[in-house]
């Protein structure tokens, strides 16, 4: 009996050994494929991690461009996190992403062949198509006149000019490049088809700002000729009245412009509304002024005042569609009064 209470305690014992190493296996097992659950989830998490950082940065350089197409500034922010939303990443960042109706119509605005110009952009112009053709005769277009060097001649014409009211009665209005002296120039008021039906006037004098002859500044780009009587001791302005020369008026304005192309020997007339080129320049769009139409009046058809001659910016404009004119403020009227001066 004592000998199998003996054994009996000696498995017991036993046993208890057993026991706790038993768990402790367990537990080890238990561990080591908990440490492994977490390794497999941290590699998923960190590939997952990596995956949402490559498609926020394609996002981010597709609103990039986005941006950059509608001159907006990329963001400067930390690069967003992924949307779960898969498809989300083909649209915008995340931190910028609209509603459905907003993303579309941003889209919209984004692409420039899109956009409509609001109407303060582009107001609705109501004017018809501006046309040129031969001016009639008349009061006005007959003080409007070719310059020619020496006999008034078919062709031999090379600026245009117009007859302005003057306290002498004898001055003529004209682009300053068009002039580096008086010498043999001659004014044929109303000029038509090789006929001066008002007479050949010589020019004795040239007026023009210290701006043209020291700089050929183009905002400065007008000149004032007096020319002699006529064998009947008449100045050209009792003959054929003068335009009153219109200063500080708007830059945008109805105008009548006259001019003698080189190739033609009748004035042109086209009527269409002034633009503002610049500070000191004035724009309008008419077809066919050609060479020879510089120094042709822009007669207001409000107040009917000379208000600028075909000059100034590109000497009048490079192409025959648009001409320029510097703009009538006090450096002409000074000028003007100068040419008074000389003139009376």
């Amino acid at each position: 009996m004592s000998s199998q209470r003996r054994r009996h305690r000696k498995r017991s014992r036993a046993a208890a050994v057993l026991r706790p190493a038993l768990l402790v296996a367990v537990l080890a097992a238990v561990l080591v494929a908990a440490i492994a659950g977490v390794s497999t989830l941290s590699s998923r998490a960190v590939a997952s991690s990596r995956t949402a950082a490559r498609q926020a940065h394609g996002k981010d350089t597709k609103g990039a461009k986005q941006a950059a197409g509608s001159m907006a500034t990329p963001s400067r922010s930390a690069e967003p996190t992924a949307p779960t939303d898969p498809q989300a990443a083909t649209d915008t960042p995340v931190a910028q992403l609209p509603s459905p109706d907003a993303a579309s119509s941003s889209g919209d605005q984004a692409s420039p062949s899109a956009a409509a110009p609001s109407a303060t952009d582009t107001p609705a112009d109501t004017r018809a198509v501006p046309t040129t053709a031969t001016a009639p005769a008349g009061a006005e277009a007959n003080r409007v006149g070719a310059l020619f060097t020496g006999a008034a001649s078919p062709g031999n014409h090379f600026c245009t000019a117009s007859v302005v009211h003057s306290a002498g009665r004898n001055l003529l209005l004209t682009a300053a490049h068009c002039l580096s002296g008086a010498a043999g120039v001659t004014f044929a008021p109303g000029y038509r088809d090789g006929r001066s039906p008002f007479g050949v006037w010589q020019a004795t004098q040239v007026f023009q700002t210290n701006g043209w002859t020291q700089n050929q500044d183009p905002d400065q780009d007008f000149a004032f000729l007096q020319v002699a009587p006529n064998a009947s001791g008449q100045q050209i302005e009792d003959v054929l009245g003068g335009n009153v020369l219109g200063t500080d008026e708007s830059f945008t304005a109805p105008v009548r412009l006259y001019g003698y192309p080189d190739s033609g020997d009748e004035p042109l007339l086209c009527s269409n509304t002034t633009t503002k080129q610049s500070a000191y320049q004035r724009r309008i769009d008419c077809p066919s002024y050609s060479g020879g139409t510089s120094g042709g009046p822009w007669i207001s058809t409000d107040t009917g005042h000379v208000t600028g001659v075909i000059g100034g910016y590109q000497q009048g404009g490079d192409t025959d569609d648009t001409s320029y004119t510097a703009y009538f403020d006090s450096t002409i009227a000074g000028l003007y009064q100068t040419a008074v001066s000389a003139a009376s």
